[in-house]
């Protein structure tokens, strides 16, 4: 009973719903659930943006570190 490792990422997944939506409607003011949909990908955008500089940043530190002293 275990869960199968998903093959697309949570971000992926979002981006083809909310495209889905759009297709369907004209205007993204109206539906509420698209403007959700909306929100929780630009969450899920903005994490990984944040990990990425985190890492970048972090792996810049450790390389500086050894070459000061």
């Amino acid at each position: 009973m275990v869960k199968k490792p998903v093959d697309e990422s949570d971000e992926t997944r979002l981006k083809k719903k909310v495209a889905a939506k759009l297709t369907d409607h004209k205007s993204s003011k109206e539906d509420e659930a698209l403007r959700s949909l909306q929100k929780r990908l630009r969450r899920t955008q903005r994490k990984r943006r944040a990990l990425a500089l985190r890492k970048k940043n972090s792996a810049s530190k450790k390389t500086a570190t050894p070459a000061a002293k």
